[in-house]
């Protein structure tokens, strides 16, 4: 999976602004297709467990991710603000069903800084800026690529799913 894309040097960075749980978390705008009212999933046999499941846009089958157990939080309750946003990363578009959605906002590049040493450090990766705003408190920038990783490694193994592997060629199983 490709690192991060680096914080880009614009004079301004256009961030769309969700709430999972009382967190505020920010997505590049240019990362973000359009933001729908929360509909129902369909569930996908043996999917990577932060997949909800699929829904039918436009013709197109859209995998949703929710958002706060792939961060480690608590799963998105739906209730008549949440929303999912649908995202693009490597040309992979996929939904992420988030509590709400906040708002966008227009962050100097000068406010964006790196997380925290610490934090990368000890491996963690999901946010990969902060967004400084006087008189509140900061905005987390997700990293997509987290994201995708997230629901790579949350995918079932064949001894997890309690299958047996097909048995060789000439076995006698």
């Amino acid at each position: 999976m490709a690192a991060s894309a680096p914080i880009r040097n614009d004079v301004n960075v256009d961030l769309a602004c969700f709430q999972v749980d009382d967190q505020v978390y920010g997505i590049d705008v240019l990362s973000v297709r359009e933001i729908l009212r929360s509909v129902a999933t369909t569930p996908l046999p043996k999917a990577p467990r932060l997949i909800d499941g699929v829904v039918d846009l436009r013709g197109a089958v859209i995998p949703v991710v929710d958002l706060g157990r792939a961060l480690g939080r608590s799963a998105v309750r739906e209730t008549g603000d949440t929303r999912i946003a649908l995202v693009e990363v490597d040309e992979l578009v996929f939904g992420l069903r988030v509590d709400a959605a906040v708002d966008v906002i227009s962050a100097d590049a000068s406010t964006l800084e790196e997380p925290p040493a610490l934090a990368t450090h000890a491996g963690y990766d999901a946010v990969r800026a902060v967004a400084r705003r006087e008189g509140q408190p900061p905005v987390l920038v997700i990293s997509l690529e987290h994201v995708l990783e997230s629901v790579y490694r949350s995918a079932p193994n064949d001894a997890e799913a309690g299958e047996h592997p097909a048995p060789a060629v000439g076995s006698s199983r």
